[in-house]
């Protein structure tokens, strides 16, 4: 008996390196946005492009982003196979931005574009279920330590992208950026199809990460899955979430560049900070949201992000902009592993690729929409009327939260509500 005891240990302690893997191929699935954020007022200067035109190009991301990833959550929960559709996915992010490289008229770079918002939208709905399943008590820490992933790629790569900026051209860095990508996927692909053939040969709980289940058992669990109250308030929240996060990702860059005269080398370090303050963040809204239910971390968080947005705003083009770009960054990104960990809380464990898909893919419609309407905004009243009108979204996506019923699983529901 003291030795069944015992073997049932081993598994998570082997897995958890397994987690800083996925962390760091998430920082990838980052960092190559990140890196075109960075580059985009470049490209906008080099083709002539208008802030509609801009925005447009991120629309077209987020479009096809939406509309790939409910089929890629059917995928993650029908085939399994997570180690080979992580790879797959951090392939199709790196191609596209190699290739635009070569594009010299604005169709083709809304063609690439719209090929990374289908590959990196493949990752999630793999990548966070997986996690959550070998912690369920722990879902909010852990899937923190996978955002914490994101948020370095995103916080690291304006600041490297924009030294390198100083020597090279923005065509000769999105060539040069697709190896760490294409190693990072070699890695994942060879280390989690090892993980899959030793987790059928023992009862652990990450046996279930790799199962499939037949299209009857799936459509099954589908028809409950829309009629999921808590997963469609969630989602709806978590759209207007990002349309915040994308949009001023979108024009906080032109904002610095064109209106505060910054070089690409501090636009990056402004854009580091606010990423940087969001990795800081994330580990510790996780572990609260564990501790302290998932409704008052998300709450708070969100409220603070509006009121830092109308300070921006007040102080314009002054020192105090960019104090206030570090908290944005604390307040703004510390909740999406607690939204994720509370949507994982409230669906079940065979559905969770669906369920994140389904999460990411209204995020993706919200991130769409965000940058064209903050750019026709911006073309009429000016950029800083953009933030102002980010300041209103963030207040909508709390009011969803607010009408999310009471009894949600707040912590430690996870087994009982599957």
């Amino acid at each position: 008996m003291s030795t069944a005891a015992i073997t049932p240990e081993a598994p998570p302690r082997k897995s958890f390196r397994d987690v800083w893997l996925i962390t760091v191929g998430h920082a990838l699935t980052h960092w190559y946005p990140a890196t075109f954020y960075l580059i985009l007022p470049l490209i906008g200067a080099e083709l002539g492009l208008s802030y509609g035109q801009i925005g447009f190009i991120m629309t077209c991301q987020y479009v096809a982003g939406a509309l790939s990833n409910v089929p890629g959550g059917m995928l993650v929960d029908t085939v399994g196979k997570k180690g080979l559709l992580m790879a797959l996915s951090l392939m199709w992010v790196g191609v596209p931005y190699l290739l635009m490289g070569f594009a010299h008229n604005y169709i083709m770079l809304l063609i690439c574009i719209s090929m990374v918002g289908i590959g990196n939208n493949l990752w999630h709905p793999t990548a966070i279920p997986t996690l959550a399943q070998r912690y369920p008590e722990k879902k909010g820490l852990v899937l923190s330590v996978h955002g914490m992933g994101g948020n370095a790629g995103d916080a690291i790569a304006p600041l490297v992208i924009g030294a390198l900026l100083v020597t090279f051209t923005w065509r000769e860095i999105v060539v040069l950026n697709v190896v760490p990508g294409a190693i990072m996927a070699v890695l994942i692909l060879v280390s989690m199809g090892a993980l899959r053939m030793g987790s059928r040969k023992k009862k652990a709980p990450a046996a279930a990460e790799e199962a499939s289940q037949s299209l009857k058992e799936y459509g099954t669990g589908f028809k409950s899955l829309v009629r999921n109250r808590i997963m469609i308030l969630l989602a709806v929240s978590s759209a207007f979430r990002s349309m915040t996060q994308t949009t001023l990702l979108t024009f906080l860059p032109v904002y610095l560049a064109h209106k505060m005269g910054y070089s690409p080398f501090w636009v990056g370090a402004c854009l580091f900070t606010l990423q940087a303050a969001g990795f800081l963040a994330a580990p510790v809204a996780g572990h609260l949201s564990d501790k302290m239910g998932r409704r008052r971390i998300v709450m708070s968080s969100m409220g603070m992000t509006a009121v830092v947005l109308v300070f921006m705003v007040l102080a314009g083009q002054s020192n105090l902009f960019i104090l206030f770009i570090a908290l944005l960054g604390f307040f703004l990104y510390a909740i999406r592993p607690v939204l994720q960990a509370w949507l994982l809380d409230s669906t079940p464990k065979n559905m969770g690729g669906t369920s994140i898909g389904f999460l990411f893919g209204t995020q993706a419609v919200g991130s769409s929409i965000g940058p064209v309407i903050g750019g026709l905004i911006a073309d009429t009243y000016g950029l800083m009327a953009t933030f102002t009108f980010l300041a209103f979204t963030i207040v909508v996506a709390n009011l969803f939260i607010f009408f999310v019923p009471v009894p949600v699983p707040e912590r430690g529901r996870g087994a009982a509500a599957q």
